[in-house]
């Protein structure tokens, strides 16, 4: 059995540390003696981190000059060794599928996919020079079923699930365990981000499904606390901390109850029941 890398020589790269789920999980972390390289796009944010006593560095998943000056500024650091990689940098580009222009689809790609499977080939490198090393990716409840008006987004989290059960295969026997993390409704500033997307990039008033769209925004405007069934990132953090030290981690961790629950239900129900399930929990937001 593959034993846990030791706990002193622990450390981690997490994507999206601005806020949310990236942010509560490099204070974890690091309170549990990992060391924590905390990432961000934005200069005032890595500041800010840096303020709150972790080791923080700028990283654009846009950038590919971001991705991999990061890279090598942890080289430098660590003698290019790395524990781990956290990619959990994302955000969300609402909007119905016939309303994303190409633009808007590849700038959605390019955060939630792309630019993590950049990084993750240059970090995996490094794990393979050292023999071990835990990847962890941050998918959601909209990687293992699809909802209306979420399209570019659950493109980016599909896509990136298929990428990692065949990296799973790939890395088979080099001591690189790589980990899927299905979060479902957390509390964040995902919908915030979501709202600056939607406002970008599509034009509502052009739209056939303009109607619809005013209680789109209005969700997306509104307070983020979310329903009954919201966590906060802590749950995901839990699940993440199994991952990267658990001698066998899951390949797979459910976080919420929707997440456990479309997953049950896409295996007992035929596409079109489905379907219905999943038009039926989004009524509300349409009607």
């Amino acid at each position: 059995m593959t034993q846990a890398p030791d706990t002193a020589a622990k450390s981690i790269l997490i994507t999206g540390c601005s806020s949310g789920i990236g942010q509560a999980a490099a204070h974890a972390l690091s309170k549990r003696g990992w060391r924590v390289f905390a990432t961000a796009r934005a200069e005032s944010d890595v500041k800010r981190l840096e303020e709150e006593g972790l080791e923080a560095l700028v990283l654009d998943l846009n950038s590919s000059d971001s991705i991999q000056a990061a890279v090598e500024a942890i080289k430098e650091r660590t003698g290019g060794r790395l524990t781990a990689l956290f990619n959990n940098g994302a955000y969300g580009q609402p909007g119905a599928v016939e309303d994303l222009s190409r633009n808007a689809l590849r700038e959605q790609l390019e955060t939630n996919l792309l630019g993590t499977h950049e990084l993750t080939t240059l970090v995996l490198p490094m794990m393979r020079a050292q023999g071990h090393g835990r990847i962890v990716q941050n998918s959601s409840v909209l990687g293992i079923a699809a909802l209306p008006y979420r399209g570019a987004y659950v493109c980016s989290k599909f896509a990136l699930e298929g990428l990692t059960d065949t990296l799973r295969m790939e890395l088979k026997g080099s001591g690189i365990h790589i980990s899927l993390v299905e979060p479902g409704p957390i509390t964040s500033r995902f919908r915030e981000n979501a709202y600056r997307a939607f406002q970008a990039h599509i034009d509502t008033a052009a739209s056939a499904h303009a109607d619809t769209y005013q209680k789109v925004e209005a969700r997306l405007a509104g307070s983020d606390s979310g329903g009954a069934f919201t966590l906060g990132p802590e749950a995901v953090v839990k699940k993440l901390i199994h991952a990267l030290e658990s001698p066998r981690p899951r390949p797979r961790y459910a976080v919420t109850v929707p997440t456990h629950l479309f997953a049950v239900l896409r295996r007992l129900l035929s596409t079109r029941g489905m379907d219905r399930v999943l038009l039926r929990s989004t009524k509300s937001e349409r009607e």
